[in-house]
């Protein structure tokens, strides 16, 4: 069910009210047919509504359950329309939102919202992808982390510009979709993996800076290098430059909005970076559905932090 609505008021207006919000969210994960989510039972003869109540019975396992059962929002205390609120930010803010603005604007505390837009990115993930990237695609790796000419001499890793440093790879199809992920090494192994994992064999091109991990490429794909520690930013129809595009989104995400993040959680992050890029071209109020589809999956607070 898509909502049509471009800003938080249009956001409002549609959802009054909390049962406005309950049946919206009832209507959207039953859209296919009702279902029970302790048992799995799919048979809807079986699976009633308590009178005058948001509370359903599945009379094969005969338990009761809300709408909120199995999903992001489980044993949650806010409000959806709170939820919502938030759907809307992070989907629809360039850089994402950062926990403390959001507490702020929600009326909770610091911790809840973190909690709330790490549950978020988890409805946000992307597990797989429907078809490998086709057509002129572009591949590289960036680096996540600060300086270390900025932390003390005792915690310094190294002098080398990616010591201390969290590895991100991604490849992207020009005028499409990104597909990005944290890594823990940049060998040949790892960026070779990711590319035939990631890439058609079909595909018109594949370019690439100058890592020797790339150097294989070649034997799969028609595989241009551009030089850049030479200072060459483009080879005839070879260049990374909607990848770099990519990775200063991600950046600017980082450094603008959160400042910093914690290696352990980075691969989040990327993901609502992910999200938010190949769905660019669609309506907010579309982006706002799109994760409203992907909610089928807990988070618990112990599992985040462990």
């Amino acid at each position: 069910m898509i909502q049509k609505f471009d800003n938080l008021i249009q956001l409002f207006r549609a959802f009054p009210t909390e049962q406005s919000a309950i049946d919206h969210l009832t209507a959207s994960r039953w859209k296919n047919g009702k279902f029970c989510p302790l048992c799995g039972n799919a048979d809807e003869t079986k699976i009633g509504t308590l009178t005058g109540t948001n509370t359903h019975k599945c009379y094969t396992c005969r338990k009761r359950f809300s709408i909120k059962v199995g999903t992001i929002f489980q044993d949650t205390k806010l409000p959806l329309r709170t939820w919502y609120t938030a759907i809307w930010m992070i989907t629809n803010h360039p850089k994402g939102i950062a926990s403390t603005t959001l507490a702020t604007d929600l009326g909770i505390t610091q911790k809840s919202a973190w909690f709330v837009l790490h549950r978020l990115r988890h409805a946000a993930r992307t597990d797989s992808f429907n078809a490998p990237l086709s057509g002129d695609v572009e591949v590289d790796e960036t680096y996540v982390g600060g300086k270390e000419s900025n932390k003390p001499k005792s915690k310094r890793k190294g002098i080398n510009g990616t010591a201390g440093k969290t590895a991100v790879i991604g490849a992207v199809g020009r005028d499409g979709d990104v597909v990005a992920r944290v890594v823990t090494s940049t060998n040949t192994a790892t960026l070779d993996g990711f590319v035939h994992e990631v890439v058609s064999p079909g595909a018109t091109s594949v370019s690439t800076d100058e890592h020797a991990g790339y150097r294989h490429l070649g034997r799969t794909f028609n595989h241009g290098v551009v030089r850049h520690s030479a200072g060459q930013y483009r080879k005839g129809d070879f260049h990374t430059n909607s990848i770099e595009g990519v990775w200063s989104q991600l950046k600017r995400q980082i450094i603008g909005v959160h400042h910093w993040v914690s290696p352990k959680h980075l691969d989040r992050y990327v993901g609502e970076m992910t999200f938010r890029y190949n769905r660019r071209d669609i309506a907010k109020g579309q982006r706002f559905g799109a994760l409203l589809d992907g909610i089928e999956c807990r988070l618990t607070y112990k599992a985040l932090i462990a």
